[in-house]
């Protein structure tokens, strides 16, 4: 049986046994990982998924933390008063070898899930909180952005006089109020709006 998984941005075909270097992972020599983006399940019976398999997995033994070998970048610019600059980088692999492929039931393994080393935990959470943070202020009141020239910096400056609804915006004197300056435009717009 083989399975084809993806982890650091690559796809890899896998069996019971196989040694693998993938991108680094966030673990130690001698743990157990398990990784869920499964995309392909062949053997007796092949499955493909849509985009991935739900419920399968490769759990996988983490063997040591290496070093991949040296890569020289050289730029030579021709001519007179040309420059030159050499580079070195290696990247950082993680040693794995495969023990187990899952065709169901990984999500109740308890084994845990492979993770980049250069990826936040947190990180899948950050759209959520902007999306609340967008949602914000039609909670409290009017998308002031919404006006043609509003940008956040007007918006927030409008926010902090009290200033969160279209019709609040429509009754604004531009000649007259002093926290921002307010163009007769964004009244008018504000009108229509409200």
């Amino acid at each position: 049986m083989f399975a084809v998984l993806k982890t650091g941005g690559k796809q890899y075909k896998v069996q019971s046994g196989d040694m693998l270097r993938v991108e680094k992972l966030a673990a130690d020599a001698g743990e157990t990982v398990q990784f869920n983006d499964i995309l392909m399940l062949g053997g007796d019976k092949v499955v493909v998924g849509a985009p991935l398999i739900e419920g399968a997995g490769v759990q996988a033994e983490v063997v040591d933390q290496i070093k991949g070998e040296k890569l020289i970048h050289f730029v030579k610019r021709r001519r007179k008063h040309s420059s030159q600059r050499t580079k070195g980088h290696r990247q950082k692999l993680t040693l794995i070898k495969i023990t187990e492929i899952l065709e169901a039931g990984a999500d109740k393994s308890g084994v845990k899930a492979a993770v980049g080393a250069g990826s936040v935990p947190g990180a899948k959470a950050a759209p959520a909180a902007k999306a609340a943070k967008a949602d914000a202020p039609a909670a409290g009141g009017d998308d002031l952005s919404q006006i043609t020239g509003v940008g956040p910096a007007a918006v927030k400056k409008l926010n902090e006089a009290g200033i969160t609804t279209f019709a609040q915006l429509a009754a604004v004197d531009p000649e007259t109020f002093e926290a921002t300056k307010v163009k007769p435009e964004w009244v008018d717009q504000a009108k229509t709006l409200a």
